[in-house]
Formats: C-alpha cells, sequence, structure tokens
C-alpha cells in the first residue's frame, strides 16, 4: 500500500507540474487496486488545468520546499510571484503556510497545534493570507489528500519531496 501511495504521488505531481491538468479530488475512493496489480484512478470530475505561468510559478514553490535548505525568502517570494498576498512580510510565516499547503504540516507540533485547523490558526493569527491564487486552492486540496491517505499508513509524507524532481524552474 505505501508503495501504492508513491506511484499516486508521483504521477499527480507529474500531472501538476509538468502536464498542467490533474484530479483534484484524488481521494483514496477514486482510486482502484486492479487485479493485475495495477491502480484505476476514477471519476475526474474535478480536475484543474494550471495556465503555464500559474505552473512553473507552483513548481518554484514545490522545488524550494523539497530542497534540503529551505530559504525562507525565496519561498516567501515564490509564494508572493505566485499570487498568494499576505498582512506583512514575515518569511516564517509564509514559509510555515507554504509548507502547509504544499508539503506537510508537520510543524504544527513544534508549536503545540493538535490538528491541521488549530495551525492555520496559528499562522493566520500570525500572518493572515489576504489572497490566495485560485489554482493554489485544488493543488493544497491534493497535497491534504495525499497527507490523508500516507496517515492512514503511518506514513509522514511530505507531498514537495515526492513533487520537487517534477519543477520546471
Amino acid at each position: 500500500q505505501r508503495k501504492a501511495v508513491e506511484l499516486l504521488l508521483d504521477a499527480h505531481g507529474h500531472q501538476i507540474l509538468v502536464n498542467g491538468q490533474f484530479n483534484g479530488d484524488c481521494h483514496p475512493g477514486n482510486v482502484l487496486s486492479l487485479s493485475s496489480g495495477r491502480l484505476g484512478l476514477i471519476d475526474y470530475g474535478q480536475c484543474k488545468i494550471l495556465r503555464d505561468d500559474d505552473r512553473i510559478a507552483l513548481s518554484r514553490i514545490i522545488y524550494l520546499l523539497g530542497s534540503p535548505d529551505v530559504d525562507e525568502d525565496k519561498v516567501a517570494s515564490a509564494m508572493r510571484d505566485f499570487g498568494f498576498t499576505f498582512e506583512n512580510d514575515r518569511a516564517d510565516i509564509i514559509t510555515q503556510t507554504a509548507n502547509l499547503f504544499f508539503d506537510s504540516d508537520s510543524k504544527r507540533r513544534e508549536v503545540g497545534c493538535y490538528s491541521t485547523q488549530d495551525y492555520l490558526v496559528y499562522l493566520q493569527a500570525r500572518n493572515s493570507f489576504l489572497d490566495v491564487p485560485d489554482p493554489a486552492v485544488f493543488v493544497a486540496r491534493a497535497s491534504f489528500l495525499f497527507r490523508g491517505m500516507g496517515s492512514l499508513l503511518g506514513m509522514d509524507v511530505r507531498t514537495s519531496h515526492y513533487w520537487a524532481k517534477h519543477a520546471q524552474v
């Protein structure tokens, strides 16, 4: 099952960052385990097509988050270039928001938040986002769904680590 989640992560990373077209409703109920051992993906009713400029801007964020040494100033700049606007310029909180949307919410534990919702409230109290670009919503949804699948299998899924290889920067 872990290999299946990794394969799905890889396929969606390619769809999002290379093709610019992906299924935004990639929950386990839309994945079939076929008798041949292959996976079948169904229900493409919530697809998203990314414009090239959005796909490239998103690629930059994913690439930066997937780097071994994350540069908060570069991530904050990439988030603004993608269309996010924030109440202030706190690069640390903007980077944590980028992580929440496109990578992992594991930092929530470091600040004492027990749920993703609590962590979002925590981040918003420190630097509210004022605008979230529409393409970010479906990509973040996919990231959250994969993290949930991973969690059910005891995996700490960091979507940027799976998707960064597809980032075209």
